[in-house]
């Protein structure tokens, strides 16, 4: 079964010593400020798009024109924060090539946090300048990831993000979900990726 691609978090502690403009492929969550349901609603199990959510898609879908480095894979946007699949690629493979799991050591590209950073800040100002609202913040600061290290890995996080709307109802970032704790969340997580690669899923990330 293919994933619907086109329908398709937070803050941050680095992993030590990774070079994150090295090739590789990651998992990535980004979390809407306060985790505010600005993005759209889950209905009937399938994600729909606010006005809002459908900025966000567009300047999403922008970033592998923009920048020649990055591929993007599986994406979804939530009402509060959206999961997404990203390969940072050199020149033999982006868009051509195998892609790497494991980050390997290659000439260096523009980072992880520069694409979520640029990323982040197109999408801001095209929804403040919808909204009205302008200065106002969108995004939480931090943002979460996880080195995908394995095809299993992979095809494991590919299929969370196919079926992520399904389960918002007991998604750990549904703020109806009260009393969530960090702990708790590394939880949830690891339930999603460790059994595929064995490894501590994500790090934070400032």
């Amino acid at each position: 079964m293919r994933y619907d691609f086109k329908t398709h978090h937070r803050r941050s502690i680095r992993l030590k010593g990774h070079d994150y403009s090295q090739t590789g492929m990651y998992f990535i969550t980004i979390c809407s400020n306060n985790k505010e349901n600005i993005f759209g609603s889950v209905i009937g199990e399938k994600m729909i798009l606010s006005e809002i959510g459908k900025i966000v898609s567009e300047e999403w879908l922008k970033s592998e024109h923009i920048r020649q480095e990055i591929e993007l894979d599986e994406f979804i946007i939530m009402p509060n924060h959206m999961h997404a699949i990203v390969g940072i690629c050199d020149d033999a493979v982006n868009h051509e090539g195998e892609r790497p799991f494991a980050p390997t050591i290659g000439i260096k590209r523009r980072s992880l946090s520069s694409l979520l950073a640029g990323f982040k800040s197109s999408a801001t100002n095209r929804i403040n300048i919808f909204r009205g609202t302008p200065g106002a913040p969108v995004w939480q600061r931090n943002y979460y990831e996880h080195i995908i290290r394995s095809e299993k890995s992979l095809e494991k996080i590919r299929q969370y993000i196919y079926y992520n709307a399904a389960g918002w109802q007991n998604d750990i970032e549904n703020t109806d979900n009260k009393d969530i704790s960090e702990s708790d969340r590394k939880r949830y997580y690891i339930n999603i990726i460790v059994g595929a690669n064995g490894v501590r899923p994500f790090t934070k990330k400032t």
